[in-house]
């Protein structure tokens, strides 16, 4: 029997049309597709804050992706908001944070993809640079702009990690962020790295297992390599 992956939603709230301000469930369909190709069935999971909800969503899949999108709120971090800092979505951290609190009690492995490394590192204790410029050795672009499935900068990745076991010490991402690990949690450790040293991949050090990549390996899923990242964490489920 297939393997069931929860993907966490997101709140998209329409610019204009009919209903401007109207709010809408939604993932960008390629986190679908990617769980899909790696043969498990994608169940979306809609904003909620509710715990008992999010424990029966949880509980019907064998494993959780938490997907990019919002800035993560600073606040959360102790922090003043950066004046470069993004749009943040209260209801989004909270369901975030009480997906991957609810995932832990139940012993289900969770990766967390661009924002979802953010926000696991956070829920840990971590905190983040609110924008890249915050980080003085920072000087590879992060954010590409466009082309999404095109690799624009090289990760390198430490051996006897489950990245490195599934790309070797080395491999090409795409980049969509302008946030980034400051401080990591002590529940993780750094496993991959941009050339200028900012995070791109961590996993759990205690606890069940739970990794986060800094880019967007759905958008590459068409490409072998990053759908092997797909294909084994399944086979952690």
């Amino acid at each position: 029997m297939k393997k069931i992956i929860g993907i966490g939603g997101n709140l998209m709230f329409d610019a204009a049309g009919m209903f401007p301000g109207y709010p809408r469930a939604y993932v960008n369909h390629d986190y679908v597709a990617a769980v899909k190709a790696a043969g498990a069935v994608p169940l979306v999971l809609p904003v909620l804050s509710d715990a008992e909800c999010v424990e029966r969503q949880l509980s019907v899949v064998d494993g959780l992706i938490i997907t990019g999108g919002y800035d993560v709120n600073p606040l959360l971090f102790a922090e003043e908001p950066h004046k470069l800092l993004g749009e943040t979505l209260k209801e989004r951290d909270d369901f975030d944070l009480l997906l991957i609190k609810t995932a832990r009690r139940l012993g289900l492995p969770v990766l967390g993809i661009c924002r979802g490394l953010q926000i696991l590192n956070v829920e840990a204790g971590g905190n983040l640079y609110q924008d890249c410029s915050e980080d003085d050795k920072c000087y590879v672009r992060h954010w590409q702009g466009s082309n999404p499935a095109q690799a624009t900068h090289t990760v390198s990745i430490l051996e006897d990690s489950w990245l490195y076991s599934i790309f070797g010490t080395k491999t090409e991402t795409n980049s969509f962020h302008h946030m980034s690990i400051k401080k990591i949690a002590d529940r993780y450790k750094a496993v991959a790295w941009a050339a200028d040293g900012t995070v791109e991949g961590i996993e759990s050090v205690e606890g069940p297992f739970a990794a986060g990549v800094q880019w967007h390996p759905e958008m590459m899923h068409r490409q072998e390599k990053m759908l092997a990242l797909f294909k084994s964490f399944v086979s952690k489920t």
